[in-house]
């Protein structure tokens, strides 16, 4: 894939942290690791019916496929700057909390898909729930499409990530 068809990958401060430690364990021990491993292999003899060698090959490529996939993000990753948006409206880096038509509570933070983790509440905003709340205040209901029907959700609060605001901070503006 060209880099110009490279989708952009929105991330939090912490998501990107995330992905360049991943990335450097990649290249340091995993790396090394999955070397030392065939070597290992080479040594038993006739690599045609060793299946360590070809377990450590498959386990190769994978590791190497996970960081051309991760330096791809990397170079198109957008930091969320939470001073892009308004305050007391769901955005990118947004904590919300919900409240559904049978009164269960639910809290989320908004992220980027390359983030996302639904049972660590941590929500997509490109989701249907999340791509939903973009842009809605607190005390507005919506209606979310979801396969098993339409759902009415209630936000109830919304916070901003303090992280994403440290971030902003500390960034300096492109111009």
């Amino acid at each position: 894939m060209s880099e110009r068809n490279e989708k952009e990958v929105v991330l939090t401060a912490e998501g990107l942290q995330k992905l360049q430690e991943e990335l450097d364990e990649l290249k340091t021990v995993h790396r090394r690791d999955v070397n030392d491993r065939i070597r290992q292999a080479k040594e038993f003899g006739d690599l045609s019916e060793n299946a360590e060698y070809e377990d450590a090959k498959q386990e190769q490529a994978f590791v190497e496929g996970r960081i051309l996939k991760l330096e791809a993000m990397l170079r198109n990753a957008r930091v969320i700057d939470s001073s892009d948006y308004h305050d007391g409206e769901v955005h990118l880096a947004s904590e919300v909390h919900l409240t559904d038509h049978d009164g269960k509570k639910y809290h989320f933070t908004i992220v980027g898909s390359a983030e996302s983790d639904p049972p660590n509440h941590r929500l997509s905003n490109e989701s249907p729930l999340g791509a939903a709340l973009i842009g809605h205040k607190a005390g507005d209901t919506i209606d979310v499409r979801t396969p098993r029907g339409v759902m009415q959700y209630t936000i109830e609060k919304i916070a901003s990530s303090k992280k994403a605001r440290k971030v902003a901070a500390a960034s300096p503006k492109e111009s």
